[in-house]
Formats: C-alpha cells, sequence, structure tokens
C-alpha cells in the first residue's frame, strides 16, 4: 500500500503539465505497471488526467518496459560468463519450451503479475525474434492495459463522491486481489512448464 500512494503522490504531483504528467505515468509503470493503471483510470474519471494522454503514456510506458527487459536478457547474454549457459544442456529444454511456445508464452506473461520478467527477459537471453516479441507485447498489451483501464475508469466514475480513503482502499483490496489470483496462475503456470513431459517436448499418456 505505501508503493500504491508513493505512485498516486508522485503521479498526482505531475498535474498541471501534460509533459511532466506523461513522463511521471511513463516512470511510473517501469516501477509498478498495474497499480500506475489502476490510479491513471480513476483520476481519468475525475477529469484530472485526459483519456487520450493517460492510455498513450500507459502504452508508451509499458511497452517500452517490456522491449526494456528482453534488452535486459539479450546483454546478460553478451557477458562471457552468462553466454556458455545460452546453449547449455543444462537449461536446453526450457530453451525448446520457450521456441515452441514462443507466441502463446510472450501473451500470457502479460496476464499474469510476476510472470512478464523471468518471461521476457529469457527471450532477450535466448535472442529470440525481437520483432514478433514486440508485435505479441503491443497486442497483449492493448488488451489488457485497456481492460484494467477501463475497469478503473468505471470504478473511478462510480465511486466519485466517496471519501478518498475509503475510495482508494477499496482500490488497494482490489489489486491485492488481482496480485494473488495472479500469483496463483503464475504458480500453475510453472508447474505446467516444469512438467517432465513438457520440459522434455514430449508428453507420456
Amino acid at each position: 500500500m505505501h508503493h500504491f500512494a508513493f505512485l498516486y503522490h508522485f503521479i498526482t504531483g505531475a498535474v498541471g503539465s501534460s509533459a511532466l504528467l506523461s513522463l511521471a505515468i511513463i516512470l511510473g509503470t517501469f516501477f509498478l505497471e498495474d497499480p500506475t493503471t489502476i490510479i491513471v483510470g480513476v483520476l481519468a474519471a475525475d477529469g484530472i488526467i485526459s483519456v487520450p494522454l493517460a492510455l498513450f503514456s500507459l502504452y508508451t510506458g509499458i511497452v517500452v518496459g517490456d522491449i526494456g527487459l528482453y534488452c535486459l536478457g539479450w546483454l546478460a547474454s553478451t557477458s562471457p560468463r552468462l553466454a556458455r549457459y545460452v546453449d547449455h544442456d543444462f537449461i536446453a529444454p526450457f530453451r525448446a519450451w520457450l521456441e515452441t511456445r514462443y507466441i502463446l508464452t510472450i501473451f500470457s506473461a502479460r496476464f499474469i503479475p510476476g510472470a512478464r520478467l523471468p518471461t521476457y527477459t529469457s527471450s532477450g537471453f535466448f535472442r529470440s525474434p525481437l520483432s514478433t516479441f514486440i508485435i505479441v507485447a503491443i497486442g497483449a498489451t492493448s488488451i489488457w492495459t485497456s481492460f484494467l483501464f477501463s475497469a478503473s475508469y468505471w470504478f473511478g466514475s462510480l465511486t466519485s463522491e466517496w471519501l478518498g480513503p475509503v475510495r482508494w482502499g477499496i482500490a488497494g483490496v482490489a489489486l491485492l486481489v488481482l496480485f494473488f489470483v495472479g500469483r496463483h496462475n503464475l504458480l500453475a503456470y510453472r508447474a505446467k512448464r516444469d512438467e517432465p513431459g513438457i520440459a522434455g517436448g514430449t508428453r507420456t499418456t
């Protein structure tokens, strides 16, 4: 909740300048993506932020952040100490699993909180096609961010007359629910990924 409050004050502190406000939203997505989207959606419902500026800034920050994670993984693969693991037998099963389900994996990671960092950096580390990564990341972002922003905008419109602490407290609880649901999905995703039949590229019956 402290991070949520920090983001709120960080973003609202830039109100008054469209350029600074857009920059604050972009930086906010680098720090915590979903909380920033929720805050911006509610502020847009209050008329504090215009919808076009809000969506442009959110999309820009999130996509740039995704590409940054890919590049981080790519840079790690250029390290002499780390590059040897790219083709190492120990990591080959995961690399094969990622390559055979590349588009689905990149797309799904957007909807599972906590999955983006390992998935997107792994894509860069294994030097998966960057053009495909960008296209899939943009597509997934347009769906998830638009949905979360719309839900937050609706919530903001519905609670516009509520007291601030109550309103943002409910938003914070919703964020926690989103986190735990995402955590559950991530654990299920990892368990499925680590199944012996899947890791080896075959499934036993």
